[in-house]
């Protein structure tokens, strides 16, 4: 168990340090633009495409919530082969949730405008789509007992 923790706590360190450092750079005024990609700072107060920003202050105790569900379901399980998705997922998780704290909302700076205008987005938002489908991965290639 103690492994399992130690597993957890470096990958969701290293994706929340990573995550951070990059936000940073963005608070403190780097901007970038392209034909296809701009690299802009928005303060989102909602989840992905603003959805339930509505729900204002909530939202960050509610994403806490959730995200201590996922991490303590996780050790529940006792399943190794969901350690490091579990981390990056809740690691980028734990950095927007502290985005809201800091700034009042998530540090987004990916703007993709080639052919069709999309989210803004951040690392910890791409590390959490990554963490989902390595989590149906696991859960579709599981040996039936």
């Amino acid at each position: 168990m103690l492994k399992s923790v130690a597993i957890l706590l470096a990958v969701m360190s290293a994706v929340f340090m990573a995550d951070q450092a990059i936000k940073n750079i963005f608070v403190e005024g780097f901007r970038y633009y392209t034909n296809c990609i701009d690299l802009i700072l928005v303060f989102n107060k909602g989840v992905a495409f603003s959805m339930f920003a509505f729900l204002a202050e909530s939202l960050k105790w509610l994403q806490l919530a959730l995200l201590a569900g996922v991490l303590g379901y996780t050790l529940w399980l006792k399943e190794n082969r969901y350690l490091v998705p579990v981390g990056i997922m809740v690691g980028a998780g734990l950095s927007n949730v502290i985005d809201r704290f800091v700034h009042g909302g998530v540090v987004d700076y990916v703007y993709w405008h080639c052919g069709f205008n999309f989210a803004v987005f951040n690392f910890a938002d791409v590390m959490i789509d990554i963490a989902v489908l390595w989590l149906f991965i696991l859960n579709y290639t599981a040996k039936k007992a």
